[in-house]
This record gives C-alpha cells, structure tokens and sequence, in this order.
C-alpha cells in the first residue's frame, strides 16, 4: 500500500509546473515582444500553439503583425492557419491588413480562400485597400481576389442597411490615392458599386475615414469625377456630393460637381438642408457666392437667420442680393392615406424638395419600398396623391418598353398602371398608384377573416387581363401581387420578365402551373414559402377540400378550359 501511495504521489505536477493558461499567455506575450527564443522554449513546455487570447487571437495571427519569420515558424508547430477570432477574422485577412506579401503568398499554399471573409466582410483584399498596402492588393488582384466584391453581411445587418462596401470604397473612405488610382486603373474597380446604403465611392471619398486626414478627399474626389463616377448617389443622411463637397469647404469640387449636367444645384439631405445652407452656416463666402450665382434657391430654409447668427454681415449682403427670404414651413397636421407607409409620407410632406413638374420625391434609401430589375422604387407625393414611383433614363431601352406596356393596362383592374409621369435631366418618372403590402406580406400581416376566395378570384382576374394583353408573366409568385389599402390586388412586372405569346403555349402553361401553387399558398394563408408548398399542406378537414385539389389539379394539367371558366369553378361558389 504504501508502495502504491508513493506511486501516485509521484504522478502528481511539481509544485514547480506550470499550468497550461500560464504557458499560453507567456505565449502570446512572446510572440507580440517577438522573443523567438522564448517562444521555442514555452512551446517545448507544452504551451499550446492554438491558444486563444482576448478577442479570440491566436499566436500566429499576432506573429503576421509581428514577424513574417515568428509566423512561419508557428505554422510549421501546428499554428491552424483557418483559426478565426471572435469576429471570425484568420491570419490570412490580417496579412492583408499588415500588407505581407510574403505571408499572403505563403497562406496561399497552404489552401487559403482568397475571398474568405471575416463575420463583418473584410477580406484580405479589402484590408490591403483599407490601409494603402497598395503592393498586397495588386499581388492578391493577381491571384484573382474579386476586386468588386461588398462586404457581405448577415441577415440581420442586411436589415440595418450595413455592409455592401467594396475595396475601391475603403481606400477612399480612408483617403489613399495611390491604392485608389491602382484600383481604378489597374484593376478595372467598378465606380458606381453602391453599398446596402446606396452611397458609391465618391461618397466614401468626402465622408470622415479612421485614418484619413481631411486635405485628401478633395484629390481623391477630383480623381473620381473625372473617371466619370455617377453624381447622384447620396450618404446615410441623404447628403449629396455637391452638399458634402460644401461641407469640406471645398471650391475646387464644388466647382467640378456644378459643371455635371445630372448636379441639382437646390437637392436637399434629409433634414432639407442644400448646399448654399451649408455653405452659410460654414461662413465659406466663396462657395455661397459661387452657388448663387448658378441659380442656387435661396428661399429654401432661413438663410438670412443664420448668416446673421454667424456675424456674417457679406454673407447676409450676398443674400438679400440674391433675393433670400424666408418661406414659412407647410402645415404639420397634413395625415396620409397609407397607414404602412405614415411615417416616410409624413415627412417627405414636411421637408423641402425641388419639385419635379407636380411630383415630389426623395431618392434616399429611408424612402425605398421596393428593388428591381430596373432600379428602385420610392415612394412619392404627386400634387395630394400618394404614389410609387419607378425612375429610369430616357435612352434606357427596357425602361422604355416598361412604360409602354404600362400605358397599355390602362382599362385593367387588377394590372398596376401608370398614374403620370413627368421628366427632368434625361430621366422619366414613372408614378404609380400606391400599395400597402405585397401578398406575401399581407398574409403574414393579417391573423383572421382572409378572403382567400376573394384574393384569389382577383389573382385570377389579373392574370386573364395580362393574358388578353398577349403576355405570359413567366414569374407569378407572391411578391408580384400588390394589395392596396382598400384591399385591391394589382400585378406587377416591373422586371419585365413578361414574354408575348404569340403561339407559345408553354409559356401560358408556365402561368398555369405557378396559378396552381398561388391557390395553395392562398388557402393555407402563407404558412409555408411558396416554393414548397404543396397539396399535403392542404387541411383536409376544409369543406372545400376536394374543390382545392380539383383545382390545382386542373391548372398543373393545363386544362384548356381557360381562366374565365377557372373563375366559375366550383371552388369559387362551394362554402368557405
């Protein structure tokens, strides 16, 4: 016994051991101190190779910032080069960020994704373009990184309007010329990429960076107006680049943006505030008078108020020269028809606008309801009438033959239809009446009392107009059926994914088989995505139980009655 005891005496540590969470620290401060020696020797006493320290970092992607030869040694200990930290970022990203050739190449080898992504969408590429390693992105752009790649974000960040950023957007963002010159010219960067915030590079190149000093978004903005970059797109607060060109004082771009014919001089951000408004309450006297001499509306807010309240007495002058005065604000009591879309409605009433014919509108994310094919859709005030309104060039060939076909649904019920239109600086805008939700939307939203058979013999209605008009949609789906506020169902093809049929049979049959997944998704009330449902989803235990299935059957079968005898049908009469 007393053998046996001494044996297991003998297996126990020494008071002298280390425990494991001492050597892995001990670790982690060799690598950052870059003590290779002491890194050799707590390896050799068990420290571990993969340990994780605050924020999830490992050895080896300490050592990338560290020493290229300290990260190469880790790797061939076992460092797990696909270890990712607490935001999911590797080794392989943060050599992008050091900018290290030689351990991007090496990562590399070893089987790295070259677009792998941290858990808010950085690349390495992205990285390299954040902090100017303009010799890590042309060797990654060599090895085929996506250089139009946006960050990529999670569903719920989606839903905040977050990531979309692209490289060419961070090397702006953070004010390097050189690497945006690379990746515009070298690299074939796309200029007009917009972010899940609608805002380009040129936005990026005007807006506060981490690192950038202020002197150099004026170059970087230059250089980007003269590779042609769009001039419309707007910041998080519906800034323009003419009104963030104000903001940093800048003559010289002021000056470029006013010689762009797309440039509204009077565009207003969110709050309503133009480019002169900035310019006042900057007390910068040259762009105002610049402004004003090009015609810049000088009743849109109190501009003398505020000229007088900065002591600005030219700036008052200048002013009152150009006829400032002061126009009172609308009535705030003004209520809209729509109650999902109140609130936007409310206060594209109350701020300013440069009206567009009878139409005033905001193209700013805050009032985007709906994406397409063609571009977005927004909502809009038409003299009092609530409206939808789609925007297109007038060269554009597709928006073209849109607002043909929409002109043509102008005697249909349930087709959605143009309202009117008006035109401004080659572009049309294309006003349609209002919609509360999409069928999809409108199910989910509502709890009881569905009119199924009421939705669906309007889903029907529309679908035989269509038809009439010699046109297959080719896509029906949920998300195409729009529902007013008085519950009206309209269909829309704003993709222009609708196809003449002629002597197409197939393409009716195509409407057919996806009005025979409608009526299901209709009668279980959405409780399923579209694309699976079937008829097992069907309660069998409905007094219209057989009339559904006779239903869906005729239709997926392409039955030659056609939809006005599918709208007699005895599903439509049966008791609910």
């Amino acid at each position: 016994m007393e053998h046996t005891a001494r044996s297991q005496l003998g297996a126990l540590p020494s008071s002298s051991a280390q425990p494991p969470e001492d050597l892995d620290a001990k670790l982690h401060a060799a690598v950052k101190n870059n003590e290779m020696a002491n890194v050799k020797e707590l390896l050799e006493k068990g420290a571990n190779v993969n340990a994780r320290a605050e924020a999830g970092w490992t050895p080896l992607q300490s050592a990338v910032h560290v020493d290229e030869r300290m990260a190469l040694f880790l790797l061939e200990k076992g460092a797990d080069l696909h270890a990712r930290k607490d935001n999911g970022g590797t080794a392989f990203i943060e050599a992008g960020a050091e900018g290290s050739v030689g351990l991007l190449e090496l990562f590399l080898s070893h089987g790295v994704d070259i677009n792998e992504h941290d858990d808010n969408g950085f690349t390495a590429f992205m990285e390299a373009a954040w902090y100017g390693k303009e010799e890590a992105l042309r060797f990654l752009h060599s090895k085929g990184a996506d250089v139009n790649m946006g960050r990529i974000a999670s569903e719920e960040k989606r839903k905040l309007n977050k990531g979309g950023a692209t490289a060419l957007m961070d090397a702006c963002r953070e004010g390097h010329m050189s690497a945006v010159k690379a990746l515009v010219h070298d690299m074939n960067a796309d200029l007009n990429i917009c972010d899940n915030q609608d805002r380009n590079a040129l936005i990026h190149a005007l807006k506060d960076g981490s690192h950038k000093k202020p002197e150099t978004s004026v170059p970087i903005g230059l250089f980007l107006l003269d590779c042609g970059i769009d001039v419309k797109s707007r910041d998080e607060n519906g800034k323009t680049a003419l009104i963030l060109a104000a903001e940093v004082d800048s003559l010289d771009l002021v000056k470029a943006l006013l010689e762009k014919d797309e440039v509204d001089i009077d565009d207003a951000d969110n709050k309503g505030n133009t480019a002169l408004a900035v310019a006042v309450t900057n007390n910068n006297y040259s762009i105002a008078e610049l402004l004003c001499e090009k015609g810049a509306r000088t009743d849109v807010g109190n501009l003398i108020d505020i000229a007088n309240r900065k002591r600005a007495s030219n700036l008052t002058k200048l002013l009152l020269k150009h006829k400032a005065k002061f126009v009172p604000k609308p009535p705030t009591d003004w209520e809209p028809n729509s109650k999902r879309w109140r609130d936007p409605l409310k206060k594209l009433y109350e701020i300013y606008r440069p009206m567009i014919g009878k139409l005033k509108i905001f193209q700013f994310i805050y009032y985007k309801i709906q994406k397409t094919s063609l571009g977005s859709i927004y909502l809009g005030l038409y003299g009092d009438t609530e409206v939808a309104v789609g925007i297109g060039h007038h060269s554009d060939v597709e928006f073209d033959k849109q607002k043909r076909f929409l002109e043509q649904c102008g005697n249909c019920k349930h087709l959605v239809k143009l309202f009117q239109h008006e035109k401004a600086k080659g572009l049309i805008y294309l006003c349609f009446p209002l919609w509360e939700h999409n069928l999809e939307e409108y199910l989910q939203a509502s709890e009881d009392g569905i009119d199924c058979k009421g939705l669906l013999k309007m889903i029907f209605q529309a679908v035989r107009e269509l038809h009439s008009l010699g046109f297959a949609h080719q896509h029906l789906c949920p998300s195409k059926f729009l529902i007013d506020l008085n519950g009206n169902i309209y269909l829309e093809d704003f993709d222009n994914r609708r196809q003449l049929i002629e002597d197409e049979k197939k393409l009716v049959n195509t409407d057919l088989e996806a009005l025979s997944k409608l009526v299901l998704y209709v009668i279980t009330k959405g409780k399923k995505p579209f694309e699976k449902i079937s008829t097992e989803d069907v309660d069998a235990d409905s007094p219209d139980y057989e009339e559904v299935l006779d239903l869906v059957k005729s239709l997926a079968l392409h039955d030659k009655r056609g939809l006005e005898n599918f709208i007699k049908h005895p599903f439509f009469w049966s008791k609910q």
